[in-house]
């Protein structure tokens, strides 16, 4: 038998990467655009408070926090269950790793770096928030679908438990 401190955690892991998947979709949906739609120095110097803002605020506890308890869960269920419910939270744990926490520090990180590092009103920040505005958007996408599948994911392996 499944022990309840497991189901409650892995409970607690849905509603947690579904906030997360939120907070992306908002971003991929209509925060992007509306920066897109704004006068480039503005949306700029806009982008770059919201990436110093997001430091010490509880989604950035969620996010990261959450990379070591999806690691966990799908240890644990690597270890202890069989069946469709391992795999579906095996594969929930992986997701939110790689599909968030990696792409995350791989792509979106540094793309927010190099702006945060240029004068928003400058003729090199112009030039880099056409690419920034793609490239990042494409990324938040990624992250967006990995999160919102790993909840999915999450919630079907702890319903076949």
């Amino acid at each position: 038998m499944t022990p309840l401190w497991f189901i409650t955690l892995c409970g607690a892991a849905v509603i947690a990467t579904g906030l997360v998947a939120g907070v992306f979709l908002a971003f991929s949906d209509f925060v992007m655009k509306a920066l897109r739609a704004t006068s480039t120095a503005p949306a700029i110097e806009a982008m770059q408070v919201i990436n110093r803002k997001v430091y010490g605020s509880a989604f950035l506890v969620f996010l990261l926090g959450l990379a070591p308890v999806t690691l966990f869960i799908a240890m644990y269920a690597f270890a202890t269950l069989s069946g469709p419910a391992a795999i579906w939270v095996i594969s929930g744990g992986l997701l939110y790793v790689v599909g968030v926490i990696a792409v995350t520090m791989v792509c979106n990180v540094p793309m927010n770096k190099r702006l945060d590092a240029l004068d928003h009103s400058s003729d090199e920040a112009a030039a880099y928030w056409q690419i920034y505005l793609s490239q990042w958007t494409a990324w938040n996408h990624v992250r967006t679908v990995a999160s919102a599948a790993s909840a999915v994911c999450l919630f079907v392996g702890v319903m076949t438990v």
